[in-house]
């Protein structure tokens, strides 16, 4: 995890896992976010993920029937930009490698597993790069990182480290205060304490 003291540590490989970056469409300027039951999360945090072993010949292809299969994108419809590298979740030790893309043809999203989306949130890019919605979340455990408080929803962790390096590399990143910190709160914790 990213941590204001320093950057991540470079370790050993983990164990695979890919999340499908939130799929981006730059004119309408939404980033999509999952909630997902943290039972059945392998340590992206709330975004789409991918398993090496699962059958799926690469992590691209993985991200996309996972979006599929979850909120009810159409993988003929998102045409994939690029794959960033592996980056290893210290709290797992998966080693996640976001794919991003241009959702051309979107359409409501909505919890199509159930079991695994609890709710889907579209958010404008203008909110995630508003420095008043950015601030630095503090983990009981000693963790910390970039985050985001958009309404009700705080984003932390995973889900927000890769948000964060997102906006940096499309350059919509504004400067925000670090030093502004927030635990997270109880309700996000999701009995990882």
């Amino acid at each position: 995890m990213w941590s204001p003291a320093g950057p991540p540590p470079v370790g050993p490989p983990g164990r695979r896992c890919d999340p499908g970056v939130g799929r981006t469409r730059r004119s309408a300027d939404r980033v999509r976010r999952e909630d997902r039951d943290p039972a059945q999360a392998c340590g992206a945090g709330g975004l789409p993920r991918w398993r090496g072993g699962t059958g799926d010949p690469d992590a691209v292809f993985a991200a996309l029937r996972e979006a599929e299969e979850e909120v009810g994108v159409e993988p003929a419809t998102v045409t994939v930009l690029g794959v960033l590298p592996p980056a290893q979740v210290r709290a797992t030790g998966f080693d996640v490698t976001g794919v991003v893309g241009w959702w051309r043809e979107p359409v409501a999203l909505r919890p199509v597993d159930v079991g695994e989306v609890a709710a889907v949130h579209q958010l404008p890019v203008a909110a995630l790069v508003d420095p008043a919605n950015r601030l630095t979340w503090e983990h009981p455990s000693g963790f910390s990182g970039p985050g985001f408080v958009i309404g009700d929803l705080f984003i932390w962790g995973f889900t927000a480290h890769l948000l964060d390096g997102l906006l940096d590399l499309a350059g919509w990143a504004e400067p925000w205060d670090a030093a502004r910190t927030s635990s997270i709160p109880r309700r996000f914790l999701h009995g990882r304490r």
